[in-house]
């Protein structure tokens, strides 16, 4: 059993960790930049210790400030939260090197699923739908256009190493693949050092559906069902629920062990998300996040588990808590992330909370590190806090998110509160009827 775990992470995912471990008898260590001396987590950890100053490049993200705070706490294991360096590969294999554990997957998963071309071949050859597309890296506009006139129009080029929508570009028609083409590259060049790009359908429709995996690293593994994410802007998930509203038992219960059977083949240990475009009823995998996902509270809601707890018990070779068998959809769960941002153009807005009011009472669930007096810094992203409501059905958890979002303050700053309010007086958010578009085409009318 762990002794002590250390955090490599900040704000609300480093204070759920904190509990976790504090439930489990567990001393946690965190860690922070100059910044954050004063953050929630730093206040309820059983230890802290500064990394370095503000900048993350200098403090969260640096690896030999990471391991020198672990050496010298005694911590046994990190747990990397999501963000920062928790789908590193190199921070993974320095941690294995040096007999600290790392409460995730190995190195070599994060290697292969970090490389979107890998990953969609991986996943090919244990069985998982993917979109039709190159296969590969793409040479040069020559190929693109070939592989366009393949697939057939519209395509989307996309970086090999991508993440946050960067390196992104759609072409409808021939015409615009050699501007996407030469645009993306230049753009994942600039992101991420690796201008390599590959060519998928782009569907028109769909769904974000993705699947939440959870392995034992033994050859065993569940799926805890779906969220629908399909509520974004640029990419970025704004409120997410499970289960998905256009997806039933059966459905669920497919392709759930389709991917619960790929990572079991490929022995993946902890948690992990699959994530599809769904789309007439067809699945199309883009991608294996080897992390807990900002969003598990509404997996562990509907379920009634600890992720958190899970990903410990594993990583210390205790095996999962719970069978397939033992998992069943009980109601309805939805999450809204609540940003530091000034409507309506979503800009930052780091400062000083006056007043804070956590909203409480059945099946509402905050997961937030503010507090009265806190001043946000504007060093990091502006995600202050997620809502979490959990209801018997759609509908409840709905006229539940509707009061919560009421009893909410949160004074001295802007934030995108305002946003969720708005959107749950829509019909389309009240039937569930809407996809990855359906947000940025109703902010272009409604602010």
């Amino acid at each position: 059993m762990f002794d002590k775990i250390l955090i490599a992470n900040r704000g609300e995912i480093a204070l759920r960790v904190v509990r976790a471990c504090r439930e489990m008898g567990i001393k946690s260590v965190a860690v922070h930049s100059t910044a954050d001396s004063d953050a929630m987590h730093v206040r309820m950890a059983d230890e802290a210790i500064c990394i370095g100053p503000p900048p993350g490049t200098d403090s969260y993200l640096s690896i030999p400030a990471i391991v020198a705070a672990c050496e010298i706490t005694g911590a046994q294991a990190i747990h990397p939260g999501y963000g920062f360096l928790s789908e590193n590969a190199k921070f993974v294999q320095i941690l294995e090197d040096h007999g600290i554990t790392f409460i995730g997957p190995t190195a070599e998963h994060i290697r292969i699923m970090g490389d979107k071309i890998t990953a969609i071949d991986t996943m090919k050859a244990l069985g998982v739908p993917c979109v039709p597309g190159s296969g590969g890296g793409v040479a040069d506009v020559a190929e693109a256009k070939r592989i366009g006139a393949e697939i057939g129009y519209p395509v989307i080029v996309k970086a090999t190493a991508g993440g946050g929508g960067r390196g992104m570009k759609v072409a409808l028609n021939e015409a615009e693949m050699e501007s996407a083409f030469q645009t993306a590259r230049s753009e994942a060049q600039a992101a991420f050092g690796n201008g390599e790009c590959y060519i998928e359908k782009y569907l028109q429709k769909p769904r974000h559906i993705e699947i939440q995996v959870f392995g034992d690293g033994k050859g065993n593994a569940v799926h805890l069902g779906e969220r629908d994410c399909s509520l974004q802007r640029r990419h970025q998930k704004v409120f997410e629920e499970a289960p998905g509203p256009v997806i039933d038992a059966e459905t669920r219960a497919r392709i759930g062990k389709i991917c619960a059977d790929a990572v079991a083949n490929i022995n993946y240990i902890g948690a992990g998300t699959i994530e599809f475009l769904y789309e007439d009823g067809e699945f199309y995998f883009i991608e294996m996040n080897t992390r807990l996902q900002v969003e598990h509270p509404v997996t562990e809601a509907i379920f009634g588990v600890d992720l958190v707890r899970e990903q410990i018990r594993v990583a210390e070779g205790l095996g999962m808590s719970f069978t397939q068998d033992d998992l069943e959809v009980n109601g309805h769960a939805i999450e809204v992330r609540i940003n530091a941002e000034k409507l309506p153009d979503f800009t930052p807005c780091p400062g000083k909370i006056t007043q804070y009011h956590a909203p409480g009472g059945l099946g509402v669930r905050m997961d937030s590190a503010i507090y009265d007096g806190y001043a946000i810094p504007p060093y990091y992203d502006s995600l202050i806090g997620k809502l979490i409501v959990h209801g018997r059905d759609r509908p409840e958890a709905l006229a539940r998110l509707h009061r919560a979002l009421n009893e909410l303050i949160v004074d001295g700053i802007d934030t995108t509160l305002p946003l969720f309010e708005a959107l749950l007086a829509e019909p389309d958010i009240q039937t569930g009827n809407y996809n990855i578009h359906w947000l940025e085409n109703w902010l272009e009318t409604h602010l």
